[in-house]
């Protein structure tokens, strides 16, 4: 088996594709008030909505609270992606590289994780997807069900 994958999920939405890219661009500071799978958000460098912002994530994840570091790679506000690199956090210590990507369409989501294990024995990410699913989930039906 290789150290590298890709997992893949795509997820239809009532809401527009639009309100999830600002969700993630330029509002993330909201989501822990939408979702209660994030317990805490912050910005450490720079600006949201701008490449190179270095942010935080804090979320139960395996009964335990994780903290996840993310620089923002790059932004295609034509397309809605956003990408995020792993930086810092629990995760880091897992894997060599870990890219996640978040493509709107006008009612589909997609997260894409590319990643480098750091050997053969950690597992695929899967139950780490779980996580960016649920936060889709919970803002089309916090925003649906305005």
């Amino acid at each position: 088996m290789g150290l590298r994958g890709k997992l893949v999920a795509h997820l239809e939405v009532k809401c527009s594709g639009e309100l999830f890219h600002d969700h993630f661009n330029s509002k993330p500071h909201h989501i822990p008030n939408i979702s209660d799978k994030i317990n805490h958000f912050e910005v450490h460098e720079g600006e949201l909505g701008s490449v190179g912002t270095l942010v935080e994530w804090r979320f139960n994840y395996e009964g335990e609270e994780r903290v996840l570091k993310q620089v923002i790679d790059h932004i295609d506000e034509e397309k809605k992606r956003i990408t995020f690199k792993l930086v810092g956090g629990y995760f880091v210590d897992l894997y060599k590289e870990f890219k996640a990507t978040l493509d709107a369409e006008e009612n589909w989501i997609s997260w894409t994780f590319e990643y480098e294990k750091q050997n053969e024995d950690i597992p695929e990410p899967i139950t780490l997807l779980g996580i960016p699913i649920d936060l889709i989930k919970d803002i089309d039906s916090h925003h649906h069900n305005k």
